[in-house]
Order: structure tokens, then C-alpha cells, then sequence
């Protein structure tokens, strides 16, 4: 392609308008408040979490407005929030706009993290709404003479109960005008953040609006292309900057060739360290400069000690940097030894990439010991201070006793999120550059960086051995996972140690040792889960760096686990699902596993049924549960396997989900949706290749990924709603179940047990024949 066809862009609507052949028509819902994102800086406010200003405003036109310490991912969530703020306030959804990820607009509530949009700052806003409703009824009631008890409200007009007249609305009562009022903080910043209001919260028999499926108020500017994605935005007098990277991980700056790039119109080189990016007025020119630019590395200590064909016995042979006991009853070493049998299998889960839609962009712009940050990181706070320290970083040419920057940071939506994806390191990228050159820098990351820099999912091997008695009842259960760290690099880029940038320019990285367990109730007289973390393949920048991957470790270790549930029922003649429910000692555990099993028909079986359609394919079913952050599900999974192809797929999937309350039925399942299918694609596709020199899966052929012909038929949920729980995290628990339970419906189809993901085709067919 032409460097002159490559500088020219077309707008998504203008392509939509030059398709005149096709025309589509749809009806979409009347608008609700849009959701702020800003791409132009609005004036900073004042962040006091003791103010109730800080969280709600009404304006001159009695539309509210909260003030959100997060960000939306594309679940709704910053719907679900409107609907929490209009039902104390009795106002309409569609009169309530939420702002949010922006760190001068919002107070720190901890970013997207742990499942716990609704469930800690959901039932915070809750508070907030109910003490300004507290707030405005007691103006109301000056204004009508009238006590409190006796009034009502309706789409913000205060009146006295059965009577049109007199009435007052929240326009009137303070519409522009502050609340200048206080609510109880807890004092922590994060996800920990709570408020507490003096005003009780709704009771959820008085719900008009929570638990109702609101319309998203994002997708209607998507549908229509008017939605600005971070990808999309420009800042005027913005340039252009790549990074250019070594071959082989680890290597050395030694020299720069800067003439190589002279030829290309007012390029730019930036080096700091081991850091060395180029910068231009168009993109076209800082791409064909990063491509260009000679640059001659010392290649003495690069890449790994192990490949991803030796992997897992790299895994097994390391020593452990830290482990842990994490749960113990009884005496399992005891009750193992004493056992007429013994049952043991291991499960190997390889690197993940998160593989975004597109990879990292920033744009950044540091000027005067100031800095603003345009970013899609799930964590705009944390970006924010990363960036400050970053920008702190001594260097020779800058003087002694400066001010220490002030850095903002605006989210925006961009090409995907659920981790600790490359979003934060390019924004750290994006900082370096705009510092070097005194303007604003646009930094986005080729596909191939994308996948192979990006922080990777964990690696490992978990050990699972039980005991069995010579009556044939189980006598122990022992889960071990032994792997790399979920925090090899943090969950945040507070810090410039957890970004290639800061690798670069001479920051150490600052692992800590941390795995996990499985989460559930299964009670057992002698049972034991621990853990061993072990030491990174790299310890400085990284492309096999491992951090936060959507529920961080859980699919590793429930696949292992809920597998091996499902081979202790065989070992011992029992039915998977009523050897679960024999063993749960949680209600809600129980109550999900029922939901599932009963959408699904679940028909017992004590040996694998290995049932075969009329073209020969084999077809079964497998179950699996798992709690998650005060949420629990349960999901049975139907596949098909072609065992003359090696095809595996999810055919029809059944949920029993627990959320503790449903606040918006229909994002609830949406969301629950993607984690599925994602959950599907790590299991069927997903695995990072690489050599001892390079990572390989560079590119969406050698990083495969579900499409659209391997999603399922069907899916279908049960919502066990529980409004006394408040809500629970949604953007995570299905992932972690969803591995098992296809691992348990093809060994319920063919007989055969797959213990290492994914579930290639190769994999598969190698499977068949080995059986």
C-alpha cells in the first residue's frame, strides 16, 4: 500500500454512507443519559469523600449527575450504577448521567478490579443517593411546610402524599447549587472505599427501577458510530510515537544509527536507558521510522531459560520462591498413607495472553511539571501515579529541587480490558515520549507487540491426589498448584517498576509471591490446598511477565479442581452432581448446582455414557461450580467432538448464577455471556508459543482465538436473586468454571480425560487415539 494511501482516513459513518446498496434498519431504544467520557479535560474539582458533593450534583435542570471512581468495561455496569442512584432518588434512569474514570472529575475508587463495580461501589453510591434524598426532603419540607413523613416523590418532584399541590422539584431545591453535606467515609481509598448514610436505603420491596433490564446507555452511540474510542482521539499539536524493541528479551542498548531516519520528514529518536522510541507529526512516518532506525543491541543475557515445549517440566523442576499451606483439615499425609488406593492426575494451563482487539494506545501530554494521560487502563488512578513517579525518574539533564508533577489521567473506551492488559504500558510509553519532546505524544502498539509484550496469564502445574478406603469412600483430597506468580508485575501501574517503560529507564521489578486456591465448600474429613510460586522466566522487561488475567488464577485452578472432583465421583461410582451436592456445606452453593442441573435435565450417570449422534460425533455433558467474590455459579456445559477432525465444541451451556441482587437482569447475563465465551476461548485456543529466544505467537494465526462458528447454540441462565445479599462481582465468577466443565463433558462423551489446555484439535485427536 502507498504511503499516500495509508494517510487517508475515513470516518466509520462516511464508509456506512458510500454503501448505498445496503441499507439496515433497526429500532433502538429512546436515549438514556450517556455515560461522560471525556475526551477534553472539564475543570478539576474539589475530592473530598466526606462530601457529598464529591459523589452526587443536580443541575439547574434537575438532572443528577454521580461521580464514578471506575470505569465500564462494556458490562453496563455504569448503567446498573444510574438505576441504584435513580431508585433512592426517584427520579428516571434517563435523568442520570454518570462521569467516570476521569482522576480530576472522580474520587479513587480502585478502577475495574475484582469484580466489585456494583458490588463495593454500587452499594456506596446507594448510600450516597439515599442521604441526598435525607438531604432534599428535609428542604422540601421547609419549602412545604409540610413534615417529612408525609411527602413523596415522583421523577424528582417533592409533594405532599395525596395531594397534586403544593409540590417543589430538586431543580428548585438546589438545581446548580451544592449540597454542602457530610457522609461517612471509612477513610480508604480503592476498592475498599465505603460510604454510610445517616438515610436508610430502600428496602428491596420498594424497587421500581433496581431489577429491571435497563438499555445500556453506551450502545447507542456505538450502534450509530458516536462514540469516541481512545484509538479514535486526537489532541491538537499531537505527534506520533512507536517503541522500538530488541528481537531477544533482555538485550542491551549499545548504539544508535539516528541517521538511518533522516530521510523521513521531522522524525525524532528518544533514548532513556534502554528505552528508545521515535516521534513524528504523522503516523505513517514514526511507523517507517521504528522500522527503519538502526539499533544495535547487546544480546549477551537475552531470552529464556525454557521453551513452551518444555514448559511444564520447567514448572515441576523449579524451586519455589514462596509457598503456602492455604487451607487444611485433618490429617491428609495420615489419611493417604492409610489408603487401600490411591488416585492421582495432574493438569498443565499454559501462558495466555490478553490478547486485546487492538493493542495498547495512549496519548499523553507533559508539559511544565504537568501531565495529562488519555488511557483505556482498567485503573486510571493507578496510571496516573505511575506516570508522576515515572516522570520523577532522575535523569542527568534535569535540576535538583523541582516541584513534583501533577498528572491527571482520562479514561476513555478502548479495544478491550479484563486484567492487566498492555494498556498501562503504553500509556507509560506514551509519558516518556511527550516528556522527551515537549508536546503531545499518540503511542499505539503494533499487533505484534500487542501479543508478545503484553503481561501474560500465569503458567502451571497443579497436583491433585486423593485417598480411597478399602469400603471405597474417600479418605483425603489433596490440591497443590505450582506455578508462576499472579504478581510477577501488580494488577496496577502505580508503580514504573510494573511497566516495560520503567524496566527500561532503570527501575526494578517487585514481584510478589501469590497464587490461589479453589474456592468452595466441598467438605472433606482430611483436605489440604497449597501452593508453590516460582521465580519468573525474566526478571526485567519481560514479554513473559505475568500479571492480572481476567479472575486472576482461577481458571487454572478450578479447571484442576472441579476436574478432579468430577474423577473422585467416577473413582467411587458416584454421579458428578451428587457428589457434589453430598459434599457442599454452602446453601447457595447447593441452590446453584440444583438451578443448573435442572435447566440442563441432568441425567445421572456413575461411568462416562460416551453417547454418539447420527454422523458419528460424540456428545455429552459436564458440570462444574465455584464461589468467586461473594458470588457462586454453576455451569453445565454440552459439547460435541468430531473425532475425525478433532472439532470440540460447546454446544449449549446451562447456568445457575447467584449475584447475590439482580440489579439489571439483562447486562447481568450479557455479562455473563463474555465470561463464557472468553472462558471458551483460553480453553479450546488459547496458549502463548515461544522459544528460548523469542515469544512466537505474534499474530492472530499462531494466537488463535474463538470466532463466531465455535460460539455456542445456546445459553440459557437462572438467576437465584437475593436482594438481602445486595449485589455481587459478575465480570468474573463464570470464567473460572467454565474450563471444567467442558473438560468434564468430554470425558463424559469419549471416555477420555484432557488435563492440559487448551483443547487443540491436535490435542484432541492425539487424545482419541491414545484411548
Amino acid at each position: 500500500m502507498h504511503e499516500s494511501e495509508l494517510a487517508t482516513r475515513i470516518a466509520r459513518r462516511d464508509l456506512l454512507k458510500g454503501a448505498a446498496a445496503l441499507v439496515v434498519t433497526i429500532n433502538l431504544p429512546a436515549p438514556a443519559a450517556a455515560a461522560t467520557h471525556a475526551g477534553s479535560p472539564q475543570p478539576a474539582r474539589d475530592l473530598d469523600p466526606t462530601k457529598l458533593d464529591t459523589w452526587l450534583a443536580i443541575g439547574e435542570d434537575g438532572r443528577v449527575t454521580g461521580y464514578w471512581g471506575k470505569m465500564d468495561m462494556g458490562q453496563g455496569v455504569d448503567t446498573a450504577i444510574s438505576q441504584l442512584i435513580a431508585e433512592e432518588l426517584d427520579v428516571s434512569v434517563d435523568d442520570v448521567t454518570i462521569v467516570f474514570g476521569d482522576t480530576a472529575l472522580c474520587a479513587d475508587q480502585g478502577g475495574a478490579s475484582g469484580s466489585t463495580g456494583l458490588q463495593r461501589s454500587g452499594v456506596a453510591f446507594q448510600a450516597a443517593a439515599a442521604e441526598a434524598r435525607r438531604v432534599l426532603l428535609e428542604r422540601a419540607s421547609a419549602a412545604l411546610g409540610a413534615p417529612i413523613d408525609t411527602l413523596t416523590v415522583d421523577g424528582g418532584v417533592v409533594s405532599i402524599a395525596g395531594r397534586a399541590t403544593p409540590s417543589v422539584s430538586y431543580a428548585e431545591l438546589l438545581g446548580g447549587k451544592r449540597f454542602e453535606a457530610r457522609i461517612d467515609w471509612n477513610g480508604s481509598y480503592g476498592n475498599r472505599l465505603e460510604l454510610r448514610s445517616t438515610a436508610t436505603p430502600k428496602a428491596a420491596s420498594q424497587y421500581r427501577v433496581v431489577g429491571t433490564s435497563v438499555p445500556r446507555k453506551d450502545i447507542r452511540d456505538k450502534i450509530l458510530a458516536r462514540a469516541t474510542f481512545l484509538h479514535d482521539h486526537e489532541v491538537t499539536g499531537m505527534l506520533h510515537g512507536r517503541i522500538v524493541r530488541p528481537a531477544k528479551p533482555g538485550a542491551r542498548l549499545r548504539r544508535i544509527e539516528s541517521s538511518s531516519i533522516d530521510d523521513i520528514p521531522d522524525a525524532r529518536v528518544v533514548v532513556d536507558g534502554d528505552f528508545v522510541g521515535v516521534v513524528a507529526p504523522r503516523e505513517w512516518h514514526a511507523i517507517k521510522a521504528a522500522r527503519q532506525l538502526r539499533v544495535e543491541w547487546d544480546e549477551s543475557d537475552t531470552g529464556f531459560p525454557t521453551s513452551s515445549a518444555e514448559l511444564f517440566d520447567w514448572i515441576r523442576r523449579a524451586s519455589a520462591a514462596a509457598s503456602a499451606v492455604a487451607h487444611e483439615d485433618g490429617d491428609v499425609d495420615e489419611a493417604l498413607s492409610r489408603a487401600e488406593r490411591t488416585l492421582e492426575a495432574e493438569y498443565e494451563w499454559p501462558f495466555q495472553s490478553h490478547a486485546r482487539m487492538a493493542p495498547a494506545a495512549a496519548i499523553a501530554d507533559v508539559r511544565d511539571r504537568e501531565a495529562t494521560v488519555w488511557t483505556d487502563s482498567q485503573k486510571p488512578f493507578d496510571t496516573a501515579r505511575g506516570a508522576a513517579l515515572l516522570l520523577e525518574t532522575p535523569r542527568a539533564s534535569q535540576p535538583e529541587g523541582r516541584a513534583p508533577y501533577a498528572v491527571r489521567a482520562i479514561w476513555m473506551p478502548g479495544s478491550g480490558s479484563y486484567g492487566r492488559s498492555d494498556a498501562g504500558d503504553g500509556a507509560m510509553d506514551a509519558v516518556l515520549l511527550s516528556d522527551a519532546v515537549g508536546a503531545p505524544v499518540r503511542v499505539q502498539w503494533m499487533r505484534h507487540e500487542g501479543l508478545a509484550w503484553d503481561p501474560k496469564g500465569p503458567a502451571s502445574v497443579v497436583t491433585c491426589r486423593a485417598g480411597i478406603d478399602a469400603a471405597g469412600a474417600l479418605t483425603a483430597y489433596h490440591f497443590h498448584i505450582k506455578g508462576f506468580s499472579r504478581h510477577d508485575q501488580n494488577s496496577r501501574e502505580d508503580n514504573p517498576g510494573e511497566v516495560l517503560a520503567g524496566h527500561l529507564v532503570g527501575h526494578d521489578s517487585t514481584p510478589r509471591w501469590t497464587m490461589s486456591s479453589p474456592a468452595d465448600s466441598y467438605a472433606f474429613t482430611n483436605k489440604r490446598y497449597s501452593w508453590e510460586a516460582i521465580a519468573p522466566l525474566r526478571r526485567r522487561a519481560s514479554p513473559l511477565r505475568t500479571a492480572h488475567f481476567r479472575d486472576p488464577y482461577g481458571p487454572e485452578v478450578h479447571f484442576a479442581s472441579e476436574s478432579f472432583i468430577d474423577e473422585m465421583a467416577f473413582a467411587i461410582g458416584m454421579d458428578p452432581l451428587a457428589f457434589r451436592l453430598a459434599r457442599v456445606t454452602d446453601e447457595r452453593d447447593d441452590a446453584v448446582l440444583r438451578a443448573a442441573a435442572q435447566l440442563a435435565d441432568w441425567t445421572p450417570r456413575t461411568v462416562p455414557r460416551r453417547q454418539r449422534d447420527a454422523d458419528g460425533r460424540f456428545v455429552g455433558t459436564g458440570i462444574a461450580y465455584a464461589q468467586r467474590g461473594g458470588s457462586v455459579n454453576a455451569v453445565v456445559a454440552e459439547v460435541v467432538v468430531d473425532p475425525r477432525s478433532g472439532r470440540l465444541r460447546v454446544r449449549r451451556v446451562w447456568v445457575g448464577a447467584d449475584h447475590g441482587l439482580v440489579v439489571n437482569p439483562f447486562t447481568l447475563e450479557r455479562t455473563i455471556e463474555g465470561n463464557l465465551l472468553q472462558a471458551m476461548s483460553r480453553t479450546l485456543f488459547e496458549e502463548v508459543r515461544f522459544s528460548q529466544e523469542s515469544v512466537e505467537s505474534v499474530d492472530w494465526q499462531r494466537y488463535r482465538i474463538l470466532e463466531a462458528a465455535d460460539a455456542p447454540d445456546e445459553i440459557r441462565i437462572h438467576h437465584v436473586n437475593r436482594p438481602e445479599l445486595g449485589p455481587r462481582g459478575a465480570g468474573e465468577p463464570t470464567t473460572r468454571v467454565m474450563p471444567a466443565a467442558i473438560a468434564n463433558a468430554f470425558y463424559d462423551a469419549t471416555g477420555v480425560r484432557l488435563r492440559r489446555v487448551p483443547f487443540t484439535r491436535r490435542r484432541v485427536t492425539a487424545a482419541l487415539a491414545d484411548a
